[in-house]
């Protein structure tokens, strides 16, 4: 059986302590691989170079670049990368610009980390048996919250 790679993720919030506590809650799931940190987009749209992310959790508010900024340059020009919005605001025209900049999902922060996996999972397509399945929709808090496009 061939092994599948493991998604690469960089986790993207200015709180340090969310960005540990998210690394040290997938740092179970054997088909996840934490490649990078960064407090804010500007640090985020640089990273994405260099350790090459198949996936980037992104908070929304942030300082020197918010995270719909930083969603729309990586998207332009790492097309590849899903991102997914991670955020404590339920404000739907802050959602929706971030789906317009390219994020393949959006979650609210007190989602469980099963739900969070399940979404990298979705959005990278690579569900938890390592068999590729169908391309997913876009993906929200509502259904673990589904758009269409990309």
């Amino acid at each position: 059986m061939k092994t599948v790679a493991a998604v690469r993720i960089m986790i993207v919030d200015d709180h340090e302590a969310l960005r540990q506590s998210i690394k040290l809650a997938l740092l179970p799931y054997d088909d996840f691989s934490l490649v990078g940190e960064a407090a804010n987009g500007v640090e985020a749209v640089n990273l994405c170079p260099v350790v090459k992310p198949n996936v980037v959790i992104m908070d929304l508010n942030m300082p020197e670049m918010d995270g719909v900024t930083a969603t729309s340059l990586i998207r332009q020009h790492y097309p590849q990368v899903k991102i997914i919005i991670l955020t404590s605001f339920k404000d739907e025209s802050l959602q929706n610009a971030a789906i317009l900049a390219g994020a393949s999902a959006h979650l609210l922060k007190n989602v469980s980390i099963d739900e969070l996996a399940a979404a990298i999972r979705r959005v990278s397509d690579k569900p938890a048996n390592g068999v590729p399945g169908a391309k997913s929709d876009k993906i929200t808090n509502t259904d673990v919250n589904t758009h269409t496009g990309d």
